[in-house]
């Protein structure tokens, strides 16, 4: 029985419980590779602001200022996609979650799993870490890649992805 002044917290189900425990986010390690990553975008803005202030004559502040704003928002992304990108590997394959507020959902059933590749740049070397490419049964452009994950995790998920494809040949 709940008196006036304690405190009730409904019981979370298991299977829920379990849901939200079996993503796992990126490495902390691969916060500054997602925010270089998006510095890219940076460039238009710098473009429009440095054309922009010459074309109607204005102080080349005015480009700099945009040059700014536009690394600003590269970071911002950048953080953003680091830390709402999760991933889960389970018995029927591995899933990949990414974005907050527009959630997208990727499902690699093992079943589809063609060939799996690791790819380590030397940034991402310097890190350990690694981006983990699942090829699937379709075109040559079906691939899903996982980028920045721990080198470890990622030959785990492609050692344990790759002997479900051998379990299944052999089947």
């Amino acid at each position: 029985m709940l008196t006036p002044d304690s405190t009730h917290t409904p019981p979370v189900p298991a299977a829920a419980a379990a849901a939200v425990a079996d993503w796992q986010p990126l490495p902390i390690r691969a916060r500054a590779l997602c925010l270089l990553g998006a510095l890219p975008l940076a460039i238009p803005f710098a473009v429009a602001g440095f054309i922009l202030a010459r074309v109607l004559e204005l102080p080349v502040f005015i480009g700099l200022l945009a040059l700014v704003l536009g690394v600003a928002l590269a970071f911002w992304i950048g953080l953003k996609q680091y830390r709402y990108t999760f991933w889960r590997l389970d018995d029927d394959g591995l899933a990949i979650r990414r974005g907050n507020m527009w959630q997208r959902e990727t499902r690699v059933p093992a079943t589809r799993v063609q060939h799996l590749d690791l790819k380590r740049g030397p940034l991402q070397r310097r890190r350990n870490l690694a981006t983990l490419i699942v090829h699937t049964a379709g075109t040559r452009h079906s691939s899903v890649a996982v980028p920045h994950l721990d080198a470890d995790d990622a030959e785990r998920l492609r050692d344990r992805l790759g002997r479900q494809i051998d379990h299944d040949d052999d089947l």
